[in-house]
């Protein structure tokens, strides 16, 4: 009898042929309380049953294109990996008859906290910039998630050092918006910013170029 753990390997597998970059897991359990969901006050996802599935999207810097943030559409990255979701939800469906299905991206349309989920999953530790640090691709990626029902239990990976402990910061020391005061990340300053950006795109019937300057100055590969 294959077992949820074995599912959960394969489907790992799967996203990365789908195009995923990075994959990994975490008990939908483990988010009911996570850090943001402290600090925010405000719960993820409706159950703490089944896993969710943790997609990561590289977004090389030599094709801006795919960040480029459009109202009512988002980021073409982001469609890329709901697409990949969406199939690797079919495949579960499909090939192990579990349930399975893609997570809203905004915690206010019933999506998780993916900085959480992605760190839960062993993919990468929290930067001083305030992102996702993950080995071989620095803070360059993207993440989307999938739940099902599968119950694999805990994971027991090493958690890899941050390589901010080796950098003076150049994260903070480049912003324009000044959103590391006391070297603690501002999230009102640097969502200013991106509501700013969002603002002029609409006036210009144009996509929004976030500023990237945290993530692109960072020497983490």
């Amino acid at each position: 009898m294959t077992t949820d753990r074995q599912i959960m390997d394969a489907a790992l597998a799967k996203a990365r042929d789908l195009g995923a970059t990075v994959a990994g897991f975490v008990p939908a359990a483990r988010l009911v309380a996570c850090p943001s969901a402290v600090a925010e006050g405000r719960a993820g996802f409706h159950t703490a049953r089944g896993s969710f599935i943790v997609l990561g999207l590289y977004h090389d810097p030599e094709r801006p294109e795919i960040d480029l943030w459009e109202k009512d559409r988002g980021t073409p990255g982001d469609r890329m990996l709901a697409r990949i979701g969406g199939a690797l939800s079919r495949w579960l469906a499909d090939e192990h008859g579990r349930a399975a299905e893609t997570v809203p991206y905004q915690i206010t349309d019933g999506g998780i906290y993916l900085k959480d989920a992605a760190v839960l999953a062993d993919l990468g530790t929290i930067g001083r910039n305030n992102l996702v640090i993950v080995p071989g691709y620095g803070p360059r990626i993207r993440f989307r998630a999938v739940w099902t029902d599968l119950e694999p239990g805990e994971q027991d990976l090493p958690h890899p050092e941050s390589p901010c402990n080796r950098c003076p910061g150049y994260c903070q020391l480049s912003c324009p918006q000044h959103a590391f005061p006391n070297g603690r990340y501002d999230r009102a300053a640097c969502l200013a910013r991106t509501d700013a950006d969002k603002a002029r795109a609409a006036g210009q019937a144009s996509p929004a170029d976030h500023c990237r300057i945290c993530e692109l100055v960072c020497p983490a590969r």
